[in-house]
């Protein structure tokens, strides 16, 4: 293996992913422009989305295919939006019509109720059929004002105490070191490496 399919048309993410895996011997790409369909999401987790796209990503490339699939859980709404987070405010929802829904869901709540955490479950599929599974996760606070004018999605929105900032104003390197994805990529690359290691 020595190339490795995004299976996203998301810019962000795929920048996000490239840089995790700068240092390693895989040349890390996006999806080609035309030709390949994208994969409906009909899974009920982030793992079977993930699943799901990583396979036909790779049926339709041809090549290994990571996929990700992740989202934003918050406990005052039960979970959600959970794996409907990119489509929250409906089908090519954009991020801020997701981010005012959920200010929206969440007027009534008070700040220490506002606990939320954003999961990420990474899958890679190769065409011999094998899978390849890691996740990650990072717990925060939904804000009720957006802040910082980086990171996409959510990431205005969603402030880590630990850190006092928003994923929105910690840089790349910083976001990636904690992030639900970033985690997940760590996890990640460890096994990639481990088992190109034993190939």
């Amino acid at each position: 293996m020595n190339k490795i399919v995004v299976g996203t048309r998301n810019a962000g993410k795929i920048r996000e992913i490239q840089r995790a895996l700068a240092d390693c011997p895989f040349e890390i790409v996006g999806l080609p422009d035309d030709g390949i369909p994208d994969v409906e999401e009909t899974g009920v987790t982030f793992q079977e989305n993930a699943i799901l796209k990583a396979r036909q990503y790779c049926q339709s490339t041809g090549e290994y295919c990571l996929a990700d699939d992740s989202g934003l859980e918050v406990d005052a709404l039960g979970g959600e939006p959970g794996v409907y987070s990119a489509r929250y405010a409906g089908e090519g929802a954009s991020d801020t019509d997701n981010n005012q829904k959920l200010l929206k869901a969440l007027q009534q709540v008070p700040p220490a109720k506002r606990t939320a955490r954003f999961r990420s479950v990474l899958a890679l599929a190769g065409p011999d059929g094998s899978l390849l599974l890691t996740e990650g996760a990072c717990e925060g606070i939904i804000l009720a004002d957006a802040r910082g004018t980086g990171g996409f999605g959510y990431d205005p929105l969603f402030f880590m105490p630990d850190h006092e900032k928003t994923l929105a104003e910690m840089t790349v390197e910083e976001k990636n070191q904690i992030s639900h994805r970033g985690n997940a990529l760590k996890a990640f690359k460890r096994r990639l490496l481990q088992e190109n290691r034993q190939d």
